[in-house]
Parts: structure tokens; C-alpha cells; sequence
């Protein structure tokens, strides 16, 4: 059995290949399947937003003996008949309830509820109030938060690249691991908090990250490229992703270990939200992130250059000269 070493050298060499361009019709249908089953997602189950976007009452229940959920609920609704509860479990000693927007009234009726419920004092339960602008307002700030990096995004590797076509192809590589990670988010019933967009827009930073990595393989070998190479511009693509591959499942690893290890920690001991918020967003995102760019953009970078007629030419050359020498052989 070959050792790592051994297929990382096969690969960047050319020894070995994975056929991301050659069979990138397949890739392009798994990833338009993936992308329309999380579309809809919210149709079958709708995303929950936290109470930053929605607005609302939050109480927390501190030095709590017994932390059940069903109990606070209970507590809530007898004050408030009907309304809607989500009960969180912080560390091993406390409660976090939120509900829907109450009146002063309402609130300290709960807050004296909820402190009879636990056998704890009323100044162990604070109380806080989001109104619904508020969480307008954060909502437009994320939404221009996401506009403004795209934007640069498309330039910047414009720029760089000096081809709008890897920028084009970086870009719905973009948004294919957004829509993806976010249609997780709602088929698990995971909440989109700010926490959680901050980790949306990490994990764009990281796709953009390994994606210029590997386009910039790309533009070294299609560079390299000249009248005496034996390779079509498909084939070069395909090569570079390859000689990048390894370095990109290490990446990939490297970045999930640990924050899989906080979204744990996090979520199951220290019970702390907005661990598991950002933690949870980076985790997916890295993952989803690695294969947009080798199954997507890389691919689909080859598709929007290879109809270019000079390339179209080349490649038809290098085709023909590949099918004489069969021949003589």
C-alpha cells in the first residue's frame, strides 16, 4: 500500500489523478442537488432566528438546583397562557428562557413565576427586552455585511487573477457553501444568531482562502502552457487541483479538529450558546467549503475558459497531435 508520501507525490505529478474537470458534469448535478434541497428546506421546515433578529423577552434562572426545561416552560405559560417558550440548559446551574415580546406587566409576573418554580430569589432572575427593530437593524447589517464582501471578493480576485471568470467561478462557489451550510442550519433546527453569522462569514473567508490556493495553482500551470505542451487546458486545470488536493484535505482537518472540539465543548459541557453558535457555522462551513472548491469552482473555472476560441484551438491541436502518435504507435 502506497503511504501518503508516496500518493501525494503520484498526484502531483500526474501519476495518479482524481477527475474533478473530467467528470465535472456529475459534480455540477450533486452540487445543483445539494444547493436546491437546501433551498428548500425552509419550505418543510422554517430557520429559526435567534431572539437578536426576532426580538423578544430573555430571562435567566441562576443558581438553579434542578435545571428542567419542562418546568420553566410551565412557569412562563401559567403567567402567559399560549406563549412561545424556547428553555436553554446553561452549564449545570441555570436557564436560559426566551418568549415572545411581554409587557412590564408580564415580565415581572414571569420573573416572580420563574423564581417560585426553582426556589431561588428574584434577583437570581434577570431579565432582558430586544424590541423588533433592533433585530431589523442587525438583520440589514448582516445582509450589507454579506453584499460588501461578495463585492470585493469579485474584484479583489478580478484583480488578481486578472480574469473576471475566476472570479465569477470563486463566487457561486461562495455562495454554494452558504446556501448549503445555512440549509443545514434549518434542517437540523439549529438557530442563526449574530454568533452564527459571524461564523457564515468566517467560513466565506476560509472558501475564499483555499479557493485562491488552488486557483493560483491553476493559473501557474495554464501559464506554463505553450504550443509544446501535451496537455489541453481541461487537463491542466484537473492537474492542478490534484497537486493541491492533499494540502487542501490537511487544511480542512486542521481547521475542523478544533473547532469540533469547541462546538463540543461548547455545546455539551459548558452549555455555552454562543460556542456552539460560531463553533457550529465554522465546523459545517470548513467541510462544505473543501469540496465547493474542489468540485465546483476549479471545474467550473475550466467550463468558462475552455470556449475560448485560442484555447479551443490549442486544445484541439494537442488532440490531434495525441491522436497521431497513437497511430504511429
Amino acid at each position: 500500500m502506497r503511504s501518503m508520501n508516496e500518493f501525494g507525490n503520484d498526484l502531483y505529478t500526474g501519476k495518479t489523478s482524481f477527475p474533478f474537470v473530467g467528470r465535472r458534469r456529475l459534480w455540477f448535478i450533486i452540487a445543483a442537488a445539494l444547493v436546491i434541497a437546501a433551498a428548500l428546506v425552509p419550505l418543510f421546515r422554517p430557520i429559526q432566528f435567534s431572539i437578536e433578529f426576532t426580538g423578544g423577552s430573555q430571562f435567566t434562572v441562576n443558581q438553579v438546583a434542578n435545571p428542567d426545561q419542562t418546568a420553566a416552560t410551565a412557569a412562563v405559560q401559567s403567567v402567559v397562557p399560549g406563549a412561545t417558550t424556547k428553555v436553554t440548559t446553561i452549564g449545570s446551574d441555570a436557564l436560559r428562557i426566551q418568549t415572545d415580546q411581554m409587557t412590564n406587566t408580564d415580565t415581572q409576573a414571569v420573573t416572580a413565576a420563574l423564581a417560585q418554580k426553582f426556589g431561588v430569589q428574584e434577583s437570581d432572575v434577570s431579565s432582558s427586552f430586544i424590541g423588533p427593530s433592533w433585530g431589523q437593524d442587525v438583520t440589514r447589517q448582516s445582509l450589507w455585511g454579506l453584499a460588501i464582501f461578495l463585492a470585493l471578493t469579485f474584484v479583489i480576485l478580478a484583480i488578481y487573477f486578472r480574469t473576471w471568470k475566476m472570479s465569477v467561478a470563486a463566487i457561486i462557489g461562495l455562495v454554494d457553501v452558504l446556501v448549503i451550510t445555512v440549509g443545514v442550519y434549518g434542517l437540523f433546527g439549529f438557530e442563526i444568531s449574530p454568533a452564527a453569522v459571524i461564523g457564515f462569514l468566517t467560513i466565506l473567508s476560509y472558501s475564499l482562502y483555499d479557493t485562491t490556493v488552488v486557483f493560483d495553482k491553476i493559473r501557474e500551470n495554464t501559464r506554463e502552457d505553450g504550443e509544446k505542451s501535451g496537455r489541453t487546458f481541461g487537463e491542466s486545470v484537473n492537474l492542478a487541483v490534484n497537486q493541491t488536493l492533499i494540502r487542501s484535505i490537511n487544511t480542512t482537518v486542521v481547521a475542523a479538529l478544533p473547532t469540533g472540539a469547541i462546538l463540543f465543548i461548547g455545546a455539551l459541557w459548558l452549555g455555552a450558546q454562543t460556542l456552539t453558535d460560531i463553533s457550529l457555522s465554522i465546523f459545517v462551513g470548513t467541510i462544505v467549503a473543501a469540496y465547493s472548491t474542489l468540485f465546483v469552482a476549479a471545474p467550473l473555472y475550466s467550463l468558462l475558459r475552455e470556449n475560448e476560441s485560442d484555447l479551443k484551438s490549442r486544445d484541439a491541436r494537442v488532440l490531434a497531435a495525441r491522436e497521431r502518435a497513437r497511430v504511429d504507435a
